[in-house]
């Protein structure tokens, strides 16, 4: 089977949820992302529901506004990302002020769209985030990763340098430097002549190792090494 075939299959598999307080816009992107051959398996327009809808039906993706009746969407965003592991949060938000970018990413989301966004950058969105990847509205990668740096000044999450601490293989710490560089899966895997797939269970094995949650904190731990400076 081909590349296409096979990608084309992954995204029929990702299941999304859309979650807004404007009926209208909800329906539309719920539309766009049903018509680019994802799976949308709920919709919310609350806090509160948004949270138990999102438990009950376990989306691959859920597609957040921050500014939501019952409950902000950050704190939606860490509820559910601390409930269920395997949820990556793409936050779709007519908000670009850095404070809410900031608050976005240390909730536990994945990456940050602007509402001002095409249906193709949203899709293509999504496909990244399902994979791990962050993404965000030009003009604030930059911003996020400076507040990985920031992060790094701060305790460290786990004493990984302690005797009998697990150690990273040599790939894993190759993948681990490229992923603080903030190089996205499908970069590390071209530079490094492996499959994204592979690139994605080093890291997983790595997140394991390190007893870490995401991929906020698996920057800062390897910023607070001096990983992306090598």
């Amino acid at each position: 089977m081909s590349t296409q075939d096979d990608r084309s299959a992954e995204e029929r598999t990702t299941t999304v949820m859309v979650v807004d307080d404007h009926p209208m816009w909800r329906d539309a992107v719920a539309r766009d992302l049903s018509e680019s051959a994802f799976e949308v398996v709920a919709t919310a327009g609350d806090g509160p529901q948004a949270v138990r809808r999102a438990k009950a039906v376990t989306p691959d993706v859920l597609v957040l506004d921050l500014n939501l009746p019952g409950m902000p969407g950050v704190q939606v965003c860490k509820e559910l990302v601390g409930a269920l592991p395997g949820l990556r949060v793409l936050v779709l938000s007519a908000s670009g002020e850095h404070a809410d970018v900031l608050e976005a990413v240390k909730s536990g989301a994945t990456g940050y769209l602007l509402k001002s966004a095409s249906t193709q950058e949203l899709t293509e969105a999504v496909r990244s985030t399902a994979a791990g990847d962050p993404v965000f509205t030009p003009g604030l990668a930059g911003l996020v990763l400076g507040e990985y740096r920031r992060l790094a000044s701060d305790p460290a999450p786990v004493a990984a340098d302690e005797p009998g601490a697990p150690r990273l293989t040599e790939r894993e710490t190759e993948v681990l430097r490229l992923v603080a560089k903030g190089l996205s899966y499908k970069q590390i895997a071209e530079r490094l002549v492996i499959s994204h797939r592979t690139v994605q269970n080093h890291v997983q094995n790595t997140l394991g190792k390190l007893q870490l949650h995401n991929r906020v904190e698996l920057v800062r731990y390897a910023i607070e090494r001096g990983l992306d400076d090598v």
